[in-house]
């Protein structure tokens, strides 16, 4: 198999998918927290724009339900945005025994998503 031919279809990315979403609870949850003492109208924007972008804005293929189409690169982004969230905030609001292992995951994640993120790029979830 080539490379375009296993790139056309979609990654089994069933790991990269359990990581990625446990990041996004972690970044739902410290991001308000760490922003709570200081604002707490910022930390209610924050949950708004981490669950509400993502849910409004994804890329044809690569979920079931598309509100907003947006190409495979915004959708790195928002993923992006979501793993600086989690680990920014969490060493922000938590002690290091908590913000190290968020870190840890975070790069674990960028690792795993690696597949997905060729895929998405590749314009191959546009043309389907």
């Amino acid at each position: 198999m080539t490379d375009a031919e296993t790139i056309s279809v979609r990654p089994d990315d069933r790991a990269a998918s359990v990581l990625r979403f446990t990041l996004e609870l972690v970044a739902w949850v410290a991001t308000p927290w760490a922003l709570a003492g200081h604002s707490w109208p910022l930390a209610v924007l924050s949950v708004v724009l981490l669950v509400g972008l993502p849910t409004c804005f994804s890329t044809p293929g690569d979920k079931t339900n598309v509100i907003i189409a947006v190409p495979g690169w915004v959708t790195i982004l928002l993923v992006l945005l979501q793993l600086a969230a989690a680990v920014a905030s969490s060493w922000l609001a938590w002690p290091a025994w908590a913000a190290g292992p968020v870190t840890l995951l975070a790069a674990a994640t960028l690792v795993t998503e690696r597949r997905r993120w060729r895929w998405l790029t590749s314009g191959e979830p546009a043309r389907r």
